[in-house]
């Protein structure tokens, strides 16, 4: 018998339930199945969207020497896992490239600034 976690067994007992946490960034994205030619059934996560840019409120942030993502997580918005909000705001696809270089200014959103469901590519 296979190794499987209990929470990841529950979900898969729930009908709709979703994978992935509510501050999660995936959490509003869409769960697809995909059936394999033998009929397994394969979930996966959707293409996840960003908001639209020009309808969210930003404030700026200079990058000093040394910080990282999860700590302007940690700053803006009272935890570190967060700090895919930031990403979103700029857009980066690799999160390190938001503080690889000091006194870049960046966007921040303000808590709460970004719109749920309308969503764009």
């Amino acid at each position: 018998m296979a190794d499987i976690e209990p929470y990841d067994n529950a979900l898969g007992a729930i009908p709709g339930a979703h994978p992935y946490p509510r501050d999660s960034r995936y959490h509003d994205a869409e769960i697809g199945v995909h059936r394999q030619p033998d009929g397994t059934e394969v979930r996966y996560t959707k293409r996840r969207l960003l908001p639209p840019l020009d309808q969210r409120e930003t404030q700026e942030h200079v990058v000093r020497a040394g910080e990282r993502p999860d700590l302007l997580g940690q700053r803006y918005f009272g935890e570190p896992g967060q700090w895919w909000q930031i990403a979103d705001a700029n857009p980066v696809l690799d999160p390190r490239e938001l503080t690889d270089e000091a006194g870049r200014v960046i966007d921040v959103p303000v808590a709460g600034g970004f719109p749920r469901g309308d969503r764009r590519v």
